[in-house]
């Protein structure tokens, strides 16, 4: 009897999710063609979840951080069902290219060389700043006192470009230059600080100001070669949905309420698409 019982719970429920999924598959619909996506009815996106508290893993090993809630937002209103496959930052333009994934939401500095291969949205204001160990004695008030130092970054990105301008600068002023240590991603650049094997770490200011207010490290320098972040995109028609999408949430002041929560500056601009073609 008590097995039977059971049974009759696990179907009503069954049921009841099966009825309700239906129902929201019913009352909403996609906003973007199937044509214009990786997999028809998701929203796939790419993200190195080693930025907190951007976006990282949990100790319950579930995605976390502002840019994890703006992707699943922007989702939401799509009418699609957010996916997040994680992924070396070095792979994402690749994988973007390729067809492996909908969105890059990871963060990606906008350039002008990186529209011309890709539809981007800048929307979030950002600059590189230098950590060091919580103990490290040295005295740095400019970018001159990181003369000599053994530095670490994350590979192929914005911050290691403006790491290699920076040993250049020093160079170039008659200075010792940096030595570079490369990683696939921040999180092993933080360990090998941590182990000492690097005197610094180049990230963004968010990242740093996170482990520096939880006395993890000591964030040295910021506010260094600011750019805006952006979104990036393969498809152009779903580059304007997120566009709009954005847009909308500034108006109705979602989009802030979320900055605001993770201490974040919004970009200026109107979140409108630059890209090949625009």
């Amino acid at each position: 009897m008590f097995r039977f019982s059971m049974s009759r719970g696990l179907l009503a429920a069954s049921l009841l999710s099966l009825t309700t999924s239906v129902a929201l598959a019913q009352s909403c619909t996609p906003k973007v063609a199937a044509g214009d996506l990786i997999t028809p009815g998701k929203f796939v996106m790419s993200t190195n979840p080693t930025l907190p508290p951007l976006q990282y893993v949990d100790s319950s090993g579930d995605l976390k951080g502002m840019r994890i809630e703006l992707g699943t937002e922007i989702a939401k209103r799509l009418c699609l069902e957010p996916e997040y496959i994680r992924i070396e930052f070095s792979a994402m333009v690749p994988g973007l290219q390729s067809g492996r994934w909908d969105m890059i939401d990871t963060g990606i500095f906008f350039t002008e060389e990186r529209a011309k291969i890709m539809q981007m949205i800048p929307y979030e204001d950002q600059a590189i700043s230098v950590s060091v160990a919580p103990g490290y004695d040295k005295k740095i008030t400019g970018k001159d006192d990181l003369a000599g130092m053994t530095i670490g970054v994350e590979i192929g990105g914005f911050e290691e470009t403006k790491t290699r301008l920076l040993d250049k600068e020093l160079r170039d002023a008659g200075k010792q230059g940096l030595t570079i240590q490369t990683f696939d991603n921040f999180a092993l650049a933080y360990q090998a600080l941590r182990a000492g094997q690097v005197q610094g770490v180049v990230s963004i200011d968010a990242v740093a100001k996170d482990y520096d207010a939880r006395g993890d490290f000591k964030r040295a320098l910021s506010g260094l070669y600011p750019a805006p972040v952006a979104l990036a995109f393969k498809s152009s028609k779903l580059a304007d949905a997120v566009s709009a999408t954005l847009k909308e949430m500034k108006v109705d002041g979602s989009l802030k309420t979320l900055f605001d929560k993770y201490g974040l500056p919004m970009v200026a601009g109107d979140y409108s698409v630059k890209g090949p073609g625009r």
